[in-house]
C-alpha cells in the first residue's frame, strides 16, 4: 500500500492505494477529505419576476449554464427570433430566442441563476 496527499480544487485528500495483481483493473482506491467541501448554493424554489400567470408558450434552455442577462420583461412584445435571455456556458454567450411573436408573460429565472438544459426560462402569450 501507497500513501498519497492529493489537493484537487483546494480540497485535500488523504489516499491510500492498493498495488493490485496485474490485472489490467484500476486499483482500489479509499480517500478520505481533509477538510469537507463546501456546499453548492441552493437553487431558488419560486420564480422570479413573473406575472402571475403563465403563458402558453415555453421557452426553455437549449443548454445547461448560468442567467447572464434578461434582454426582455413581462409584458414587453417580442418578435420570433428575439432574445429573451442570455446564457453564459464554458465562456460563450448563448442567447435563448422567442420561438415565435407574443408578448412576455413571465420570466422564470433571475441573474445568475444555473439552469439545466430544458430548464423553463421564460413564457410567452
Amino acid at each position: 500500500m501507497k500513501n498519497y496527499t492529493i489537493t484537487v480544487n483546494g480540497n485535500v485528500y488523504d489516499v491510500v492505494v492498493e498495488e493490485g495483481a496485474g490485472s489490467g483493473a484500476a486499483p482500489a482506491a479509499a480517500a478520505a477529505p481533509k477538510a469537507a467541501p463546501k456546499a453548492a448554493p441552493k437553487a431558488a424554489a419560486a420564480p422570479k419576476a413573473s406575472a402571475g400567470a403563465a403563458g402558453s408558450i415555453r421557452i426553455e434552455a437549449g443548454a445547461a449554464g448560468k442567467v447572464f442577462k434578461l434582454e426582455k420583461s413581462v409584458g414587453q412584445a417580442v418578435k420570433k427570433g428575439d432574445a429573451v435571455v442570455i446564457l453564459e456556458a464554458m465562456k460563450m454567450e448563448i442567447p435563448v430566442v422567442a420561438p415565435q411573436d407574443g408578448t412576455v408573460a413571465s420570466v422564470d429565472v433571475a441573474v445568475g441563476d444555473s439552469v439545466e438544459a430544458g430548464a423553463l426560462l421564460a413564457t410567452l402569450n
